[in-house]
């Protein structure tokens, strides 16, 4: 190598980011960029739309071979949303991009009918493992030492992004309060309460107080 940056330092993502400022320009539909990841998407309804967006993504992939850095087309992928969206084949480099029903995106799991169940189930798999991590190596069910550590290591899976996935079905608000209800029974003592009772002495809110 003749040439780079440092791993980790403050200097490489400015760097980064004023290297590809000119990503989009004689870009004709909508980009949004985070770092490294990029978005690029428009209303498609006709052929006519279709192509618009499939020369876009031409213009992308000369701007890479001008500037050499590549897309990983293996990671680039297409998801249509909408009942009027024509699902337009789209490649780059001459690679059918795949088609997907689900992606995710910051951590977040975007669906093409825009529900959240999965995003849902997601984060419920994740705060259900770390809570029985924590009911195995934690013995001592002192309130204040286990609430810190569930508000810790246990509750941000629940909340990451929330504003912006928050769940409007009955059945995935439950799925989600699943957690903090057996958060709540592993103390003996609040075993015979309520459920809003017990998260009153643990001073704790529910989720869809908290949405």
């Amino acid at each position: 190598m003749v040439s780079g940056i440092p791993q980790g330092s403050v200097l490489g993502p400015l760097l980064f980011l004023i290297f590809i400022s000119d990503l989009e320009d004689d870009i004709m539909s909508t980009i949004l960029r985070f770092a490294d990841d990029t978005k690029m998407f428009r209303k498609v309804t006709n052929s006519a739309e279709g192509l618009q967006l499939q020369q876009d993504l031409k213009r992308l992939c000369d701007w890479v071979n001008k500037w050499q850095m590549e897309f990983n087309i293996a990671k680039c992928k297409t998801i249509n949303i909408g009942s009027g969206n024509i699902a337009y084949d789209y490649s780059m480099k001459g690679r059918q991009l795949d088609v997907v029903m689900t992606e995710k995106d910051i951590g977040v799991m975007i669906s093409s009918n825009l529900k959240v169940a999965q995003q849902c189930y997601q984060a419920y798999h994740k705060a259900n493992r770390m809570l029985g991590l924590l009911k195995r190596t934690v013995k001592y069910r002192n309130p204040d030492i286990l609430v810190r550590l569930y508000k810790s290591l246990v509750r941000p899976h629940l909340e990451y992004s929330s504003p912006v996935w928050s769940p409007h079905y009955r059945k995935d608000k439950l799925l989600l309060e699943k957690v903090q209800h057996r958060f709540t029974l592993l103390f003996d003592d609040l075993r015979t309460l309520e459920y809003s009772e017990r998260l009153t002495r643990l001073k704790l809110w529910s989720f869809e107080r908290s949405a």
